[in-house]
């Protein structure tokens, strides 16, 4: 069965269509964010790296990772940016590449959310890769609607690479700016076709 990739820019809603095609492929599902965020709160190493490499703030006295702090020095700091990515990518790609591993050798399909994957070169790695899309304003109003702030948000889709060449390395391209019914039509439809034999 095959591994998915699903990417796309903030506020593409690409965490909701991958839910949706993990269901109705009856696949698994990894979200590479969701295992950041549990390597920045649990894991002791990255935890000692961040501080000792990037900034001791990074932290708060409880022990919690400030993401507005260090999401802040990333998206102003280009180096910042790759060193905390040096230290978070190369770990969760090891996750979703040994979950990848196990689903190919038990015929399960496998979904992965992962929002760089093309910017970590991560293309080879997978059967078939979606783009979800939608436009700048929507982008805007829905991370608008989550508190971040607009010139962050805007400093985040920059950082990132740009849609139209997301959408034309894509396999298939998925386009978010209706409701969660059409999202949930366009990911009915993509299993349909998915479920067919690799070519």
């Amino acid at each position: 069965m095959a591994v998915i990739g699903v990417t796309g820019g903030i506020g593409s809603g690409k965490s909701t269509f991958s839910k949706m095609l993990a269901d109705h492929l009856s696949a698994r599902l990894f979200d590479a964010d969701s295992a950041a965020r549990e390597l920045l709160e649990s894991d002791p190493a990255v935890r000692q790296e961040i501080t000792t490499e990037l900034f001791a703030e990074a932290y708060t006295p409880d022990g919690k990772p400030d993401r507005a702090a260090i999401r802040r020095l990333v998206f102003h700091d280009p180096a910042a940016k790759a060193r905390l990515e040096s230290i978070l990518h190369p770990r969760i790609r090891e996750r979703w590449t040994q979950l990848a591993a196990e689903c190919r050798q038990n015929a399960t399909p496998l979904v992965v959310e992962i929002p760089l994957l093309f910017e970590t070169g991560a293309e080879r790695f997978f059967d078939r890769i979606v783009t979800v899309a939608c436009s700048h304003e929507t982008q805007l109003a829905r991370t608008a609607a989550r508190g971040l702030p607009h010139d962050e948000a805007e400093s985040i889709i920059r950082s990132q690479l740009p849609l139209e060449r997301k959408t034309s390395l894509a396999h298939f391209v998925v386009w978010n700016d209706g409701s969660l019914t059409n999202l949930e039509n366009q990911a009915s439809e993509l299993a349909k076709i998915l479920r067919k034999p690799l070519s």
